[in-house]
């Protein structure tokens, strides 16, 4: 089968499509063939040896998939031969096929596309497992995501209104703003002038939660824009720079910087992280989010698009397919 395979960790112009072996199931597991290939920042990072998780080279990147199951092992009851899924795995998603473990494995609806299926997993999980439990996010308040053109930016503003609040995205540039107002915001600026907008937005009352996948200087800008027992969620640094709070502004506003880790979150507490999939699964069905695919590419231009992740070129998933 083919995938895409980085051999050593450094640019990512250095990863390869090629041939390689197909994978081998275990009695615990199920062979999928893929349709859809989510394609996340994490990616990217981990090719250039710039992630938390480091795995032994070669390997094949990719975190999340969408398609049919074609092969299933001795102790595989809860699935069957032809059962359209989607599927978390850390390693292995770049490929033509991959075997999951069930665990981290669900039946997907004949309405839902491999496409969709594949964009709830990641952003929207994430987003999801930041807004409910990390940042215990209320009806009437107000939440402002960071990147919100992206699609955990997009997830977070669909699941924000979902969950009550008053969404204020901010994004780099017009059109930007434009594909987050489409997504539900109901006020998109941009970073120029930040603290300011969002002082003036929340009557200087100040913002209960913030959603910053960014990090940067827009940190410590957004970190003075905090409401009393306000929640600063920490998803990532896209900008490429890790922040340094100023702790005294935590004491002196009384705010909380909260760490959002994902892939922790599935592994340590598996049963919450099901009951958040179920639900994300279930307001797709009522009609209340839609992920934004922005653009399908075949598997072997995976590098093109990953750069163009990196470069916060994005607008929504990009979704790759072998």
């Amino acid at each position: 089968m083919k995938a895409i395979v980085c051999n050593n960790f450094g640019p990512i112009r250095e990863i390869q499509y090629k041939e390689v072996d197909e994978p081998n199931l275990n009695e615990d597991s199920i062979l999928i063939k893929v349709n859809s290939v989510g394609v996340n920042f994490p990616d990217g990072l981990l090719v250039q040896g710039k992630y938390q998780l480091k795995p032994e080279t070669p390997f094949i990147p990719g975190m999340e998939v969408a398609g049919e199951v074609i092969s299933l092992g001795s102790k595989v009851s809860d699935f069957v031969v032809g059962d359209r899924i989607a599927a978390l795995s850390q390693l292995n998603g770049y490929a033509e096929k991959i075997v999951v473990n069930t665990s981290s494995t669900f039946k997907i609806p004949e309405n839902m596309s491999y496409d969709d299926g594949c964009a709830l997993l990641c952003a929207y999980g994430t987003s999801h497992y930041a807004l409910k439990q990390r940042g215990n996010l209320k009806k009437g308040e107000t939440l402002v995501v960071l990147g919100a053109s992206g699609s955990t930016g997009i997830a977070a503003i669909q699941i924000g209104k979902i969950m009550g609040a008053k969404v204020i995205a901010v994004a780099s540039n017009s059109e930007k703003q434009k594909i987050a107002e489409e997504n539900g915001a109901d006020l998109s600026i941009g970073y120029d002038n930040l603290k300011e907008k969002l002082k003036e937005i929340s009557g200087g009352k100040g913002i209960d939660v913030i959603f910053d996948p960014v990090g940067g200087d827009t940190f410590d800008t957004i970190a003075r824009t905090m409401a009393r027992k306000g929640r600063l969620l920490v998803i990532g640094f896209a900008s490429g720079t890790i922040p340094k709070l100023a702790v005294n502004l935590a004491l002196v506003k009384e705010f909380s910087v909260v760490g959002v880790f994902w892939g922790a979150f599935t592994r340590a507490e598996p049963d919450e992280y099901k009951k958040n999939m179920i639900e994300l699964f279930d307001w797709y069905q009522k009609g209340l989010l839609k992920p934004l695919i922005e653009e399908n590419h075949a598997l072997s231009e995976a590098a093109n698009v990953l750069e163009k992740i990196l470069a916060r070129g994005a607008k929504g998933k990009i979704i790759l397919k072998p």
